[in-house]
């Protein structure tokens, strides 16, 4: 089963509800897929994304799918993936060191989400 959920969830290319996970891999039973991703998580497979409306997502752990960041609908929810760029990715560790030598906090690393309305939405 915890192979099958970490399959859908790697083949989206983007953070998915435990519903959608379920859409992805039909038979699957609901309880035991929320109780599986669960487990998912807490042995570091795969992480919950922060989003704009009251579902969670989740998505394979960085060090398996590779950095990136998110596009989040402010209106629907959905989330998509975003590979960064090396120019985005020299401003935001130059400004994490400068935070960081302000504030004394140490910075392991970083997460961006972009927060907005995506095309479906915008079209309605």
């Amino acid at each position: 089963m915890r192979r099958r959920l970490v399959e859908a969830i790697a083949d989206s290319g983007r953070p998915l509800t435990v519903p959608e996970i379920l859409d992805r891999a039909p038979g699957l039973p609901q309880s035991s897929a929320y109780r599986n991703v669960t487990a998912l998580i807490e042995a570091g497979v795969v992480r919950r994304v922060p989003t704009a409306d009251d579902h969670w997502r989740v998505e394979l752990a960085e060090d398996l799918s590779g950095h990136h960041h998110h596009l989040v609908c402010g209106t629907c929810g959905r989330v998509e993936d975003v590979p960064p760029s090396e120019t985005l990715e020299q401003t935001l560790g130059d400004t994490a060191r400068l935070v960081a030598k302000r504030t004394g906090f140490s910075v392991n690393e970083h997460r961006l989400d972009l927060v907005g309305t995506c095309a479906n939405c915008d079209a309605v």
